[in-house]
């Protein structure tokens, strides 16, 4: 779609609106859609005994399955950052505004993220760490310290693709798509910038915690169907990506890194 511009103008005039996605979405939450999962499960050989069982009555039930207990380790070592989402991974230790992946450095600012230019001020030239959901994975989000909520508001926009050919022919999708953005005040990493980006298809951006104290590894919330993106953005000289992390980057490669593991460590 994103690769000619037929596909583009399609993709501005109807299929990244708010009422297409939340339609759709509506449309994973109907008995109808319920039929679908096995095929999904079969096809995508998701590892389901990862997860606790169903039955699974429509697709989003199945879509925001929880792990079973056990299933996942979550690094306790104080200065060292577990992982938020089990996701797809890209990080730097500071944006640039001539950085051209997965898009333009100055749509991955924290100015353009956050929308707020006071805000911004705590996180401009800091770390960032971006995690991309596809459709085969979980889809629930995590807090990657103890701490406690400081702000959190939406940023109302669109419903683009976050893929990568999408993010290469639309580089402000991660600016200018539906967001959530919560300031917390973390135990040992200082305050953090949490993004949740919606994207094409995706129903819905729920939270489950909003407001108060947090530990490390409780959940946040998660995203009704499609892929989408989680963004943490941290203050300049507080902590860094993990040395993997930012080499695969710097070799435009994305890592899977699974739920719980290491991502960061306190400088």
């Amino acid at each position: 779609m994103y690769g000619n511009p037929f596909g583009r103008g399609l993709g501005e005039v109807l299929l990244s609106r708010r009422w297409f996605s939340q339609g759709y979405g509506w449309l994973q939450s109907t008995r109808w859609s319920g039929r679908k999962v096995a095929d999904f499960i079969e096809r995508y050989r998701i590892p389901m005994d990862e997860y606790e069982p169903g039955p699974f009555a429509t697709f989003n039930d199945f879509f925001v399955r929880k792990f079973r207990e056990g299933a996942r380790t979550w690094t306790t070592e104080p200065r060292v950052m577990a992982a938020f989402a089990e996701a797809r991974y890209l990080a730097w230790t500071s944006i640039e505004d001539d950085q051209t992946f997965p898009v333009k450095g100055h749509h991955l600012s924290a100015s353009a993220l956050l929308g707020n230019e006071e805000l911004a001020r705590d996180f401009t030239g800091g770390p960032l760490l971006l995690a991309r959901l596809c459709p085969v994975d979980y889809h629930r989000f995590h807090y990657p310290d103890d701490g406690r909520v400081l702000e959190s508001y939406r940023a109302h926009g669109a419903y683009h693709s976050v893929n990568p050919v999408a993010l290469k022919a639309k580089s402000d999708v991660l600016a200018t798509n539906e967001r959530h953005i919560t300031i917390l005040d973390t135990k040992n990493f200082g305050k953090l910038a949490y993004v949740e980006v919606g994207a094409m298809c995706v129903g819905k951006i729920v939270l489950t915690h909003t407001e108060g104290e947090f530990r490390r590894g409780d959940e946040k919330g998660y995203f009704l169907f499609g892929g989408s993106t989680v963004v943490v953005l941290g203050q300049r000289g507080v902590w860094q990506p993990d040395t993997d992390l930012l080499e695969q980057t710097a070799r435009k490669r994305e890592t899977l890194v699974r739920l719980g593991e290491p991502v960061a460590v306190r400088c």
